[in-house]
């Protein structure tokens, strides 16, 4: 077994701006390990929100490089535990990377990759998940914010999309949302990113309910839980835990605070346990959003595995890109299209150098 780590700056579209800032280039880490020939890849981007640099993703991932390594293929018919099943290995690091889960999300996601590729399937299908393109949740399109005529045009480059979500957290979020609807039928989503008061929220639902918003995503911030329940109680729309549900352990803390949760793989860990998150959402009766970051093809492909799982997903942080580093799922106007490569369906561009 060999683990590789690749630094990338991924250039944006356009300046992507929130309620908390802007950037125009994303730094990212995308994990390869490779068996047999075979090679898998993960990714974890920098959020220095949540005190992840790449430095600090890089050292965790060289912390446990000696345990993945030494984790090899032994001759045929004996396997490593972790190669018959990836979660394995996310058990046996994740002591280790307690208090990394970037780190760790990037190892997840390329083993798995891994994994699909030396069966020949695509990890979907050996979690005998459908892909009956029908019934997979169609992506949304960011819109960051900006001038309205800038994010109107941003939203023209992608037009015919069946949902875009909109970046808010401004003094004139209402005028934001009526400008953008005069220019598209599609249903929007908007995203305070923890911009508004439960004031705000309760009255601005009325106002966006009439506007075809679907649901309000993290409108307070996330130690608001005593006005978070006051919005879940009084919002005339759905409002969805982003900030407030990070690991685990969060999911069963929204009840009764959000109608649904967004999961990111960075933020729990990986795949492995955001499929543990999706079920236990379930059980709650909380619907389930998967979203992303500003990402590459690696991520979003991981990202793609799990869509019959989901009830909404954002998944479109390549499209905000101006150049990728990977080839894997593509998205055509908000509908997933899967490669005919096992695993992911991840490929690094210059694989093979």
């Amino acid at each position: 077994m060999k683990l590789r780590i690749h630094q990338f700056d991924l250039p944006l579209r356009h300046t992507f701006t929130i309620a908390r800032g802007s950037h125009d280039v994303q730094p990212t880490v995308v994990v390869e390990l490779e068996q047999d020939g075979q090679r898998g890849y993960g990714e974890a981007t920098e959020c220095e929100y949540y005190g992840f640099p790449r430095s600090r993703i890089v050292e965790g991932i060289e912390l446990v490089r000696s345990v993945v390594e030494g984790e090899r293929l032994e001759a045929e018919p004996v396997r490593t535990e972790w190669l018959d099943d990836p979660a394995a290995l996310w058990m046996r690091l994740q002591p280790a990377l307690i208090d990394n889960p970037f780190a760790l999300c990037a190892i997840d996601q390329a083993a798995y990759d891994l994994w699909g590729k030396l069966r020949g399937q695509p990890v979907w299908k050996l979690w005998e998940l459908s892909i009956s393109t029908g019934r997979l949740p169609p992506t949304d399109y960011t819109i960051g914010i900006d001038e309205i005529d800038v994010m109107v045009a941003k939203m023209r480059e992608f037009p015919d999309w069946p949902v875009y979500k909109i970046k808010l957290g401004t003094p004139h979020d209402l005028e934001i949302v009526r400008g953008l609807r005069r220019h598209t039928d599609a249903v929007f989503r908007v995203d305070a990113n923890c911009g508004w008061s439960a004031d705000e929220t309760i009255a601005n639902a009325r106002e966006l309910e009439k506007l075809g918003v679907e649901f309000i995503e993290q409108p307070l911030p996330p130690e608001r839980w005593e006005d978070m329940a006051r919005v879940y109680m009084e919002s005339v729309l759905p409002v969805v835990a982003d900030e407030s549900c990070i690991t685990e352990r969060d999911v069963a803390r929204c009840r009764g605070f959000f109608h649904g949760v967004n999961i990111k793989l960075v933020k729990c860990g990986g795949l492995t346990p955001a499929r543990r998150m999706i079920e236990n959402a379930r059980k709650l009766g909380l619907k389930v959003m998967v979203g992303c970051m500003t990402e590459s093809s690696v991520g979003i492909s991981a990202i793609a595995q799990l869509l019959p799982l989901l009830d909404w997903v954002d998944m479109d942080g390549a499209l905000l890109l101006s150049r990728d580093v990977a080839t894997g799922v593509t998205i055509e106007r908000g509908v997933c299209r899967y490669p005919e490569v096992n695993g992911c369906g991840v490929t690094l561009l210059g694989e093979g150098d």
